[in-house]
């Protein structure tokens, strides 16, 4: 594993720490509100490793693909990239 996957996998593991507390927030029926602020918190949270993970996607996947001078290869990132931006809309 890379310094990356070690970052984002911390950053996961925070996040399921959230998730947690949530979790018992709800068993423990807090107020309603400082719930959606700590919803808040992990929907950003979840944003943040995303686009790290899609930056490390750019760097290593897409980057071998440009490298590798397949064009087969470069289109199939790109539409991966594309199929992902789709759904993302949804």
């Amino acid at each position: 594993m890379d310094n990356m996957s070690d970052a984002i996998l911390k950053r996961l593991v925070r996040i399921e720490g959230q998730v947690r507390g949530v979790a018992k927030m709800v068993e423990e029926d807090r107020y309603c509100i400082d719930i959606l602020h700590q919803v808040r918190a992990i929907k950003s949270a979840l944003s943040k490793a995303e686009s790290e993970i899609l930056k490390n996607h750019a760097n290593h996947c897409i980057a071998e693909a440009i490298d590798s001078g397949s064009v087969k290869a470069q289109r199939e990132k790109f539409s991966e990239l594309i199929d992902l931006f789709e759904k993302t809309k949804r």
